[in-house]
């Protein structure tokens, strides 16, 4: 079974055996020493080529036609595994093998995948990307696989608002859900105050669209129980409390953390991993009617806590905290969450580095490790409990919004923690969702965090990638 695909798209790999151009992925050593294709060497030599990192010469043959490539890796080939993902971009039309590369052939296929990305459905016209023959030594299937859920998370991000509302996003989420057999559950509108999940509701219900609660549950019991949430703020005005339209031009990826989550689940369920799945996505649009909530509103959540509403712009923690709530009812093994939660988070790491929070030491290692394994950068931040005071209101017990502006990624997830009692491990990521400057393995736009760390976690088979 094929992996799903939010936008169909050709693949970046040739996969039949005939005519391919090879592509000499070298370092400056390789030129130096004479350790390459002797046609290939000599037309680098006579061109001057230093093999810098992310180089490309193309390599002609005696009658004039294209012959093959070379690719600079620079100096240093281990500081950028994933610098094959700039080939589709550089490469000429074609099919292309990578004939002698100092990279093993997970990285290589994958950056190459990575790298291919383009989001073209609103394009008029249609490209012709070159493609690559996926090494035979690679795992192929496990490389699709990876490719498959990033691909799905970054398609999604990309999405407009216009054509990525709460109905589209429960569209998505059930068409993955029918393409691996799981059942899915959906509390929708009014109903969400019938099933007990005020905060969602309060947070969405000025929208056209209803918010809503999805919730998927895949695989056997007696499995390790493991369940994913996701931030589904499929745009976010600021409410009542407005952005500026500096601040509102990006918030279609307000759903990041659903993207992510959807992407990692896609993950597991095409791994078959002996894993008890479930994926809650809490789904609202934060718009302005008049029946939107106000700041100073305050609203009983699913776990009896009550919220004082200092700022409708904090409402993603707000759609967190019911799903959480569900999510703790069943005692679940890991629980993991992942959302564009604050601006804070950008500023102690930056776009590129999401932080995680957990109380569990055992779970920081391994996602640590994982992270450093497949280079899928994370960082972890304290659940600092001299913060808890700062979640803390007059007249309610939490506030949504903690005066002072400090260490604001920090209180947010103190304040998701409130949520998580009965869960015997659990870890909160604040990620960006977006490449801001292109990279290899990164084009522009939505882009999938933590999901290939926390997946090289879950499986614990994928050392050689």
């Amino acid at each position: 079974m094929a992996p799903f695909q939010f936008i169909e798209r050709p693949t970046p790999f040739n996969t039949k055996l005939g005519k391919t151009l090879p592509i000499f992925a070298v370092t400056p050593a390789h030129i130096d020493t004479g350790l390459v294709d002797p046609i290939a060497l000599d037309w680098a030599r006579k061109s001057g080529y230093k093999a810098e990192a992310g180089s490309l010469l193309l390599v002609p043959t005696e009658d004039g036609h294209l012959g093959g490539a070379l690719f600079g890796l620079g100096a240093y080939p281990s500081e950028s595994p994933y610098l094959t993902g700039k080939l589709p971009r550089i490469l000429p039309a074609g099919e292309w093998h990578i004939e002698t590369a100092p990279l093993t052939a997970n990285r290589l296929a994958l950056g190459y995948g990575l790298g291919s990305y383009r989001f073209e459905r609103y394009k008029s016209g249609s490209s012709n990307p070159p493609t690559l023959l996926i090494p035979s030594d690679a795992d192929a299937a496990r490389v699709k696989r990876l490719l498959a859920g990033v691909f799905l998370a970054r398609d999604l991000i990309n999405t407009p608002a216009n054509d990525m509302g709460p109905d589209a996003l429960e569209a998505a989420f059930r068409a993955l859900a029918a393409h691996y057999h799981a059942e899915v559950l959906v509390v929708r509108g009014e109903a969400l105050l019938q099933e007990n999940f005020p905060l969602i509701h309060a947070v969405g219900r000025a929208s056209e669209q209803a918010p809503r609660l999805l919730k998927m549950r895949w695989g056997k019991k007696g499995h390790k129980r493991v369940t994913l949430v996701g931030k589904g703020v499929t745009f976010d005005t600021g409410g009542l409390d407005i952005k500026p339209s500096s601040s509102m031009a990006l918030m279609k990826k307000d759903m990041g953390g659903a993207a992510n989550v959807l992407g990692l689940a896609l993950m597991i369920m095409d791994a078959k991993l002996k894993i008890d799945l479930t994926v809650i996505v809490p789904v609202a649009e934060n718009s302005i009617s008049g029946n939107a909530f106000r700041p100073g509103d305050i609203y009983r959540s699913r776990a009896g806590l009550t919220v004082q509403i200092d700022n409708t712009d904090a409402e993603g923690r707000l759609i967190l905290a019911d799903a959480l709530a569900l999510a703790d009812e069943d005692e679940p093994d890991l629980l993991i969450d992942m959302a564009t939660l604050t601006g804070a988070a950008r500023v102690a790491l930056g776009p590129d580095v999401p932080p995680y929070f957990t109380d569990d030491e055992e779970l920081a290692h391994q996602l640590m490790e994982s992270s450093l394994e497949v280079d899928d950068p994370i960082w972890r931040l304290p659940l600092y409990k001299g913060y808890e005071k700062d979640v803390t209101a007059k007249i309610a017990d939490l506030t949504n919004a903690p005066a002072g502006g400090m260490a604001g990624a920090i209180t947010a997830a103190l304040f998701l923690k409130r949520f998580v009692k009965k869960t015997r491990s659990w870890a909160h990521f604040d990620i960006y969702a977006w490449t801001q400057t292109e990279r290899p393995h990164c084009p522009g736009g939505g882009e999938a965090q933590a999901i290939r760390a926390i997946f090289d976690m879950l499986d614990g088979k994928g050392r050689a990638d």
